[in-house]
């Protein structure tokens, strides 16, 4: 009876261990998505839907592939692995409303950004050479958006035609992001030119 009984006691720890990590990173996301600084980033769509999820987009951004030249600490040795380094970019805001990589450093910190400029952390995926000319691929964990179900393939054919300049009189998609001060990034909503599609609740 004894045993059986710290068997619950330990469930329901752990249980409630959950819950709280949990609600942890729900309130650290819903913290940035209000207080974070806002950017918005041109997108281009990678792959269509999630079968056991529902429709999304998945997105890769300008921003996804960085020039090895504006990365201020890549390391000397061309065959070096850079896969899987943290990385933080410094971002400008552009004539034309998007924002873009200006710097690069291979960190986890950041150092401080001018009142028009904000970090954005991520991961190096992919980095076939470090020869100047080559660029460096980076994950944001902002490259996966949720639309209703039955949307998402409709939207990435579109984002694909303005891609291609089919729709050349038509402005680009974006993602608005939230940037908190440690340099992560949360998508706030999807827009389509200035028009809002869809927006992603606080919690």
């Amino acid at each position: 009876m004894m045993t059986r009984y710290k068997l619950v006691v330990a469930a329901i720890v752990v249980a409630l261990a959950q819950i709280g990590f949990l609600g942890w990173m729900i309130v650290g996301r819903a913290a940035i998505l209000r207080n974070g600084k806002e950017i918005l980033l041109k997108v281009e769509p990678v792959d269509p839907r999630d079968l056991l999820r529902g429709d999304y987009v998945r997105l890769g951004y300008d921003i996804s592939r960085i020039p090895v030249e504006i990365v201020e600490n890549l390391p000397q040795d061309e065959a070096a692995a850079v896969e899987g380094w943290p990385i933080v970019v410094r971002l400008r805001k552009d004539a034309d409303g998007y924002w873009r990589a200006k710097s690069a450093m291979l960190t986890t910190d950041s150092t401080i950004a001018s009142p028009d400029e904000v970090d954005l952390s991520g991961q190096v995926t992919n980095a076939w050479s470090l020869t100047p000319g080559s660029t460096i691929s980076v994950d944001y964990g902002i490259e996966r958006f949720y639309v209703p179900e039955g949307e998402g393939l409709a939207i990435e054919e579109e984002m694909r035609k303005r891609n291609s300049g089919a729709e050349p009189e038509l402005r680009s998609f974006g993602i608005k992001v939230a940037v908190g001060s440690d340099g992560t990034g949360q998508i706030k909503a999807l827009m389509d030119g200035d028009t809002m599609l869809f927006e992603e609740p606080l919690y």
